[in-house]
Protein backbone atom coordinates (compact mmCIF):
# COMPACT_ATOMS: atom_id res chain seq x y z
CA UNK A 1 0.00 0.00 0.00
CA UNK A 2 1.53 3.31 -0.86
CA UNK A 3 0.65 6.04 0.82
CA UNK A 4 0.56 9.35 -0.41
CA UNK A 5 1.18 12.53 1.09
CA UNK A 6 -0.13 15.76 0.51
CA UNK A 7 0.83 17.23 -2.65
CA UNK A 8 2.94 19.94 -0.81
CA UNK A 9 3.66 23.08 -2.71
CA UNK A 10 6.15 25.76 -2.47
CA UNK A 11 5.85 28.66 -0.28
CA UNK A 12 4.49 31.78 -1.25
CA UNK A 13 6.51 34.35 -1.60
CA UNK A 14 5.59 37.60 0.20
CA UNK A 15 4.45 40.08 -2.65
CA UNK A 16 7.67 42.09 -3.64
CA UNK A 17 7.33 45.30 -1.93
CA UNK A 18 7.06 48.40 -4.87
CA UNK A 19 9.94 50.32 -4.81
CA UNK A 20 9.83 53.60 -3.87
CA UNK A 21 10.43 56.82 -6.36
CA UNK A 22 13.33 59.16 -5.03
CA UNK A 23 10.55 61.86 -5.16
CA UNK A 24 8.12 60.27 -2.44
CA UNK A 25 11.13 58.81 0.12
CA UNK A 26 12.47 62.29 -0.21
CA UNK A 27 8.76 64.09 0.22
CA UNK A 28 8.61 61.01 3.41
CA UNK A 29 12.13 62.59 4.77
CA UNK A 30 10.76 66.10 4.47
CA UNK A 31 7.32 65.53 6.40
CA UNK A 32 9.25 63.11 9.09
CA UNK A 33 11.98 66.32 9.65
CA UNK A 34 9.06 68.61 9.63
CA UNK A 35 7.46 66.76 12.50
CA UNK A 36 10.51 66.74 14.29
CA UNK A 37 11.58 70.34 14.02
CA UNK A 38 7.50 71.13 15.22
CA UNK A 39 7.86 69.00 18.02
CA UNK A 40 10.64 69.92 19.42
CA UNK A 41 11.44 73.31 17.74
CA UNK A 42 8.60 74.85 18.77
CA UNK A 43 8.46 73.57 22.78
CA UNK A 44 12.24 74.84 22.77
CA UNK A 45 11.10 78.51 21.06
CA UNK A 46 8.72 79.00 23.42
CA UNK A 47 10.83 78.40 26.40
CA UNK A 48 13.20 80.68 25.08
CA UNK A 49 11.17 83.65 24.59
CA UNK A 50 9.01 82.80 27.97
CA UNK A 51 12.68 82.80 29.68
CA UNK A 52 13.70 86.41 27.54
CA UNK A 53 10.61 87.44 29.15
CA UNK A 54 10.92 86.24 32.21
CA UNK A 55 14.15 88.21 32.32
CA UNK A 56 12.61 91.44 31.41
CA UNK A 57 10.37 91.18 34.04
CA UNK A 58 13.09 90.48 36.78
CA UNK A 59 14.98 93.65 35.56
CA UNK A 60 12.21 96.06 35.84
CA UNK A 61 11.73 94.21 39.24
CA UNK A 62 15.00 95.22 40.16
CA UNK A 63 15.50 98.44 38.98
CA UNK A 64 11.96 98.55 41.40
CA UNK A 65 13.52 97.74 44.01
CA UNK A 66 16.98 98.54 44.21
CA UNK A 67 15.60 102.47 43.15
CA UNK A 68 17.03 104.30 46.03
CA UNK A 69 14.79 107.60 46.62
CA UNK A 70 11.54 108.79 45.26
CA UNK A 71 9.79 107.77 41.98
CA UNK A 72 7.81 110.15 40.14
CA UNK A 73 4.13 108.39 39.94
CA UNK A 74 1.40 107.04 42.28
CA UNK A 75 1.90 104.39 44.59
CA UNK A 76 -0.26 101.38 43.67
CA UNK A 77 -3.16 101.14 45.10
CA UNK A 78 -2.29 98.20 47.83
CA UNK A 79 0.81 100.27 48.42
CA UNK A 80 -1.56 102.84 49.78
CA UNK A 81 -4.32 100.75 51.74
CA UNK A 82 -1.91 98.75 53.57
CA UNK A 83 0.24 102.16 54.54
CA UNK A 84 -3.53 103.81 54.41
CA UNK A 85 -2.06 107.22 52.47
CA UNK A 86 -4.98 108.50 50.38
CA UNK A 87 -3.57 110.81 47.42
CA UNK A 88 -6.38 112.79 46.84
CA UNK A 89 -7.79 114.13 43.61
CA UNK A 90 -6.78 116.49 42.23
CA UNK A 91 -2.72 115.78 42.52
CA UNK A 92 0.52 116.26 41.00
CA UNK A 93 4.39 116.15 41.48
CA UNK A 94 3.35 112.75 42.89
CA UNK A 95 6.52 110.78 44.17
CA UNK A 96 6.83 107.83 46.45
CA UNK A 97 9.76 105.57 47.33
CA UNK A 98 8.83 102.16 49.62
CA UNK A 99 11.26 100.59 52.15
CA UNK A 100 11.45 97.38 54.08
CA UNK A 101 13.17 95.55 56.52
CA UNK A 102 12.65 92.89 59.42
CA UNK A 103 11.57 95.76 62.05
CA UNK A 104 9.41 98.17 59.76
CA UNK A 105 8.21 99.51 56.59
CA UNK A 106 7.70 102.42 55.44
CA UNK A 107 5.99 104.70 52.78
CA UNK A 108 7.21 108.15 51.62
CA UNK A 109 4.69 110.02 49.43
CA UNK A 110 5.26 113.59 48.37
CA UNK A 111 2.17 115.24 46.33
CA UNK A 112 0.82 119.20 45.90
CA UNK A 113 -2.82 119.67 45.69
CA UNK A 114 -5.69 122.25 46.38
CA UNK A 115 -6.76 123.35 49.89
CA UNK A 116 -10.07 121.29 49.59
CA UNK A 117 -7.67 118.45 48.26
CA UNK A 118 -5.54 118.72 51.46
CA UNK A 119 -9.06 118.93 53.89
CA UNK A 120 -9.69 115.59 52.40
CA UNK A 121 -6.29 113.90 52.32
CA UNK A 122 -6.65 115.07 56.54
CA UNK A 123 -9.82 114.14 56.54
CA UNK A 124 -9.43 110.69 55.06
CA UNK A 125 -7.00 110.03 58.45
CA UNK A 126 -9.71 111.54 60.27
CA UNK A 127 -7.73 114.95 61.36
CA UNK A 128 -8.46 118.47 60.29
CA UNK A 129 -6.05 121.33 59.28
CA UNK A 130 -6.29 122.53 62.57
CA UNK A 131 -3.90 119.97 63.90
CA UNK A 132 -1.31 121.06 61.54
CA UNK A 133 1.22 122.53 63.82
CA UNK A 134 3.23 125.45 62.83
CA UNK A 135 6.79 125.08 62.12
CA UNK A 136 6.47 121.69 63.74
CA UNK A 137 8.82 119.54 61.05
CA UNK A 138 7.65 115.70 62.18
CA UNK A 139 9.24 113.78 59.31
CA UNK A 140 13.04 112.64 60.83
CA UNK A 141 16.18 113.83 59.86
CA UNK A 142 17.08 109.83 58.65
CA UNK A 143 13.36 110.06 57.10
CA UNK A 144 14.52 113.06 55.18
CA UNK A 145 18.27 111.76 54.13
CA UNK A 146 16.42 109.18 52.47
CA UNK A 147 13.81 110.83 50.37
CA UNK A 148 16.41 114.21 50.14
CA UNK A 149 13.12 116.17 51.51
CA UNK A 150 14.33 119.48 52.41
CA UNK A 151 12.38 121.52 54.46
CA UNK A 152 14.44 124.68 54.87
CA UNK A 153 13.28 126.63 51.95
CA UNK A 154 10.27 129.24 52.20
CA UNK A 155 7.00 128.22 54.20
CA UNK A 156 5.44 128.56 56.38
CA UNK A 157 5.97 125.07 57.25
CA UNK A 158 3.45 122.65 59.49
CA UNK A 159 3.04 119.25 60.39
CA UNK A 160 1.80 116.51 63.06
CA UNK A 161 2.12 113.09 64.31
CA UNK A 162 -0.50 110.64 63.44
CA UNK A 163 0.05 107.63 66.19
CA UNK A 164 -3.01 104.57 66.33
CA UNK A 165 -2.98 101.85 68.33
CA UNK A 166 -1.18 98.58 65.64
CA UNK A 167 -1.87 97.56 63.36
CA UNK A 168 -2.44 100.73 62.23
CA UNK A 169 0.30 102.45 60.68
CA UNK A 170 1.81 105.55 62.38
CA UNK A 171 2.25 108.90 60.27
CA UNK A 172 4.20 111.53 59.93
CA UNK A 173 3.00 114.62 57.93
CA UNK A 174 4.59 118.21 56.72
CA UNK A 175 2.55 120.48 54.50
CA UNK A 176 3.90 123.51 53.03
CA UNK A 177 1.94 126.63 52.59
CA UNK A 178 4.15 128.74 50.56
CA UNK A 179 1.52 128.80 47.68
CA UNK A 180 -1.70 128.62 49.91
CA UNK A 181 -3.77 127.58 47.14
CA UNK A 182 -1.56 124.49 46.09
CA UNK A 183 -0.06 123.00 49.11
CA UNK A 184 2.93 120.39 49.53
CA UNK A 185 2.26 117.61 51.27
CA UNK A 186 5.17 114.86 52.52
CA UNK A 187 3.67 111.88 54.41
CA UNK A 188 5.44 109.08 56.07
CA UNK A 189 3.57 105.88 57.01
CA UNK A 190 5.69 103.77 58.73
CA UNK A 191 4.03 100.25 59.83
CA UNK A 192 5.99 97.11 62.42
CA UNK A 193 4.94 93.87 61.62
Amino acid sequence: MTVSLPHQSEPAEAPARPVESPRRRARRRALTLLIIVLLIGVPAGYLMISADQSRDSGKDKEAKYSATGLTEGWPSKVQRRLYQVSVPHPADRIAYYETNNWKTSRLYVQFRTTVAGLDSFLEAMGVQQNSLKANHITITDRDRKITGWDFTGPGPWSGFSLRKKNPAPRKEVVVNMSDPKLPMVYVVSLTVP
